[in-house]
């Protein structure tokens, strides 16, 4: 870890409080000289750091910036946490450490994503500054057919976050999008790599794209109309609080998967229960079947009734209501 490194976790452990130049240097084995050179750095990443004479050095406890240190504050010491400025995708990023050999739960979060995207390859807006990206390794034990429960149990976890950090209420869009009054504030997407032989993950990434804050400007008008923002007022170290919250909620989800204890969570967060709904399909999404929601079952399969009576159990695909 670089000294930069090592005084910006210092800073926020001590976040709202002075701690002097001297003592940073004592600690860290470095001259004065080298903690404003990396206090000059830190600033130029966009931290606000007060210097007082006498005092020391304080990270402004109203930022919002995410970092390693910042996320470490609300999980832990424990797991490799990567944390960028800007990245293509954090899940290609991943998906490259998988196929080398990396381990399950290792973390990657940007806070801007050049070429984000969602299912189906769809791009995903992912502007600096003002969204959280992230992106979590995972080895499953379990066939490829569970691909819809991982995302499912991200959607709740995600819903969790929301509530626990920001105190408000979420709702899901099955499969994988995630809706605040009315408005998508997140998606998620799950992609992997099967062994052919056992019909088993060799990996799998989730990826998880928040829009936390308002875009400088605004959503593009393809999606200025359905997509919406968690918070109109920055707040003191949202991201990192929202991230370690998404983690540790989901790995505890993830770790008792085959059970599916959430399932009647996320169906109390199910949008559009009970309403008439199209089916989306073909390869161009331009085929509507006509239904009606009934829930989802043990698998998280959607419960459909056709015009004509009949009852299905959808496992893949899109859904959009019927106004």
């Amino acid at each position: 870890m670089t000294i930069k490194e090592q005084i910006r976790g210092l800073l926020e452990e001590n976040r709202g409080n002075f701690i002097s130049g001297e003592s940073i240097a004592r600690k860290l084995y470095c001259t004065r000289g080298a903690v404003w050179k990396a206090i000059k750095s830190l600033r130029a990443d966009g931290l606000e750091i007060t210097a007082v004479t006498n005092r020391g050095y304080c990270l402004d406890d109203k930022g919002d910036i995410l970092s390693e240190a910042g996320i470490r504050r609300y999980l832990g010491k424990n797991g490799e946490i990567i944390v960028f400025k800007t990245i293509d995708s954090t899940n290609t990023y991943l998906r490259g450490l998988a196929a080398n050999g990396a381990g399950e739960g290792v973390l990657a979060v940007s806070s801007e994503q050049t070429n984000g995207y969602g299912r189906r390859g769809r791009n995903f807006f992912s502007p600096a500054d003002t969204g959280l990206y992230m992106s979590i390794l995972l080895r499953p034990k379990f066939s490829a057919q569970t691909a819809v429960k991982i995302t499912a149990a991200g959607a709740v976890a995600v819903c969790r976050a929301i509530d626990k950090v920001l105190g408000i209420s979420a709702d899901i869009k099955w499969v994988n999008d995630i809706y605040c009054d009315g408005k998508k504030v997140a998606g998620i997407a799950t992609e992997g790599a099967l062994n052919i032989e056992n019909g088993l993950f060799d990996y799998a990434v989730i990826g998880i794209g928040i829009n936390v804050y308002k875009p400088q400007n605004d959503f593009p008008s393809d999606i200025s109309a359905t997509a919406g923002v968690l918070t109109e007022t920055q707040t003191a170290d949202t991201k990192n609080r929202l991230c370690a919250e998404i983690y540790k909620s989901f790995m505890e989800l993830y770790h008792k998967l085959p059970e599916c204890d959430f399932i009647s969570e996320y169906e109390k967060r199910l949008m559009w229960k009970g309403g008439k709904i199209y089916i989306i399909s073909g390869a161009d999404g331009k085929i509507k079947t006509p239904a009606v929601l009934l829930g989802i079952d043990e698998n998280c399969a959607l419960k459909v009734r056709y015009e004509n009576g009949k009852e299905d159990v959808i496992s893949s695909g899109e859904i959009s209501i019927r106004r």
